[in-house]
Order: structure tokens, then C-alpha cells, then sequence
């Protein structure tokens, strides 16, 4: 499916092509208020991040859900990082 995501490499909002699966996502069920990440999905080589509010999600290039390990916490970093 297409989705508007904001790209943090460009500064900009894009739409690309995303398909999330189970074997290409995780969701984040019990999410403390503090880290507010709903799901990480990796799509190619870059990580598409989810947050539980109305934000369009954030796509990290480089990065995916191995490399930081699934964890929410680190998400949340990467997407404060802009």
C-alpha cells in the first residue's frame, strides 16, 4: 500500500510503497507513554517507524528492525534525532 511518510534524510514528506506483515514488522502492544511507538517495519534497507499519535510516520534510512535490536526505546531516539 502507499503511505505519506516524512523522511528525515530529506526533511520532506514522500509516498512510498509499504507493506506490513508480520515478518517485516514488529508492534508494539504494551507501550509505555513515555516511548509512544506503535510499530517498527522494515522496508528495504530502512526502517519505517509508527508512533501512537497522528504524526506521519518517520522513515530512517539506513536502519532496521535488527539493528537496533526490535526495541521501541531506540526507535523513539531515532525519530527525536530530526
Amino acid at each position: 500500500m502507499e503511505i505519506v511518510v516524512y523522511i528525515q534524510a530529506k526533511r520532506r514528506l514522500e509516498t512510498i510503497s509499504a507493506t506490513m506483515r508480520s515478518d517485516n514488522t514488529t508492534w508494539f502492544d504494551e507501550m509505555p507513554s513515555s516511548v509512544g511507538i506503535a510499530s517498527i517495519t522494515d522496508v528495504g534497507q530502512n526502517l519505517l517507524i509508527q508512533e501512537s499519535n497522528y504524526n506521519y510516520p518517520t522513515l530512517v534510512q539506513g536502519v532496521s528492525r535488527s539493528s537496533i535490536s526490535h526495541d521501541q526505546r531506540k526507535a523513539r531516539e531515532l525519530v527525536e534525532q530530526n
